[in-house]
């Protein structure tokens, strides 16, 4: 079998990527003697090169048009002759990529992009991740559902019934947040209900996690002590995982926690509902007044096996 080397796109962002990792997988379904080679942006090669899919992984930093240097290593990299091209990306900058220098090249293209070999047919209202394994699928490779072992990290004793809350979001999109103030509302409660609250994010997040720990001060303090490893395996060992829609509500859900993810109109549930065994949504249209009483009354059902999306 001659083997091929195969180009994979996929920017981001968190949440993205955790929602493509059965695509990923299923792309190593195929033919053994593929080279598979992971483009990504910096936020994400870190993450990517602990991926046990890919050969390679190369960065793209998605530079600005006067940017020369960046430019010319990004399209040596588009014309090395790749057999096949994957977009998951599926932005206006992939389609670009195609339009003006992968098309000239002779490679196949699996995407959205106008004119590609294997064009990807419309997905609106599909999920992300259907649209992603769907995306691996039209390339001849079998989906299948990708393991998480290579994520855990070393195991830690995480306390009983622990309910981990993210009340962090990409700073672009406020509208997506349930505010600091009802998280402290709903950490009280939980710690009432015999839950053990706590807070997790990065160091961008400390100020909503200190408004948490304010009300309610026997929360643990998980922020910015959690790279994804860790992160995943506070997931794993927790019995609720409540957050806006950001990437490591994705991850939870993925990771297979009982997990609650609270969406404004910003987000479509159609397209962007977490997935996982024991994920769900609630989606209202004004954030700002979604009761904390409301949101630990979905944290029953779903703890005791009642809930749905």
């Amino acid at each position: 079998m001659a083997k091929r080397s195969i180009l994979v796109i996929k920017h981001g962002a968190l949440g993205d990527i955790v929602q493509a990792f059965d695509a990923f997988a299923s792309l190593r379904q195929g033919p053994p003697t593929d080279r598979l080679v992971l483009m990504t942006s910096p936020p994400f090669a870190g993450l990517a090169r602990l991926m046990p899919w890919f050969d390679e992984v190369v960065v793209d930093p998605r530079a600005g048009l006067l940017h020369f240097a960046a430019n010319r290593r990004l399209i040596k990299l588009l014309t090395a002759g790749w057999s096949r091209i994957y977009d998951f990306q599926c932005s206006g900058r992939t389609a670009r990529y195609f339009r003006f220098i992968i098309r000239w090249t002779g490679s196949e293209f699996v995407g959205t992009a106008r004119g590609a070999s294997h064009p990807l047919p419309s997905m609106d209202g599909v999920n992300n991740r259907d649209r992603m394994l769907r995306t691996a699928e039209l390339g001849g490779c079998p989906a299948t559902q990708a393991s998480l072992d290579w994520l855990q990290g070393a195991a830690e004793p995480w306390p009983d019934r622990l309910a981990v809350l993210v009340p962090g979001c990409s700073p672009a999109k406020p509208g997506k947040r349930w505010p600091a103030e009802r998280y402290a509302g709903l950490a009280a409660m939980l710690l009432e209900a015999g839950f053990q609250p706590a807070v997790a994010g990065t160091e961008a997040d400390r100020t909503e996690a200190d408004i948490i720990l304010a009300k309610a001060p026997d929360t643990l303090d998980l922020i910015g002590t959690t790279p994804l490893p860790r992160l995943a395996g506070a997931f794993s060992a927790a019995s609720l995982v409540v957050g806006n829609d950001t990437g490591p509500v994705f991850l939870a859900a993925r990771c297979g926690a009982p997990t609650l993810m609270l969406m404004g109109p910003d987000t479509d549930p159609s397209m962007s509902a977490p997935v996982g065994p024991h994920a769900s949504w609630l989606k209202v249209e004004d954030l700002n007044r979604l009761d904390p009483a409301a949101v630990l009354a979905r944290c029953r059902a779903m703890t005791s096996g009642e809930a749905t999306a």
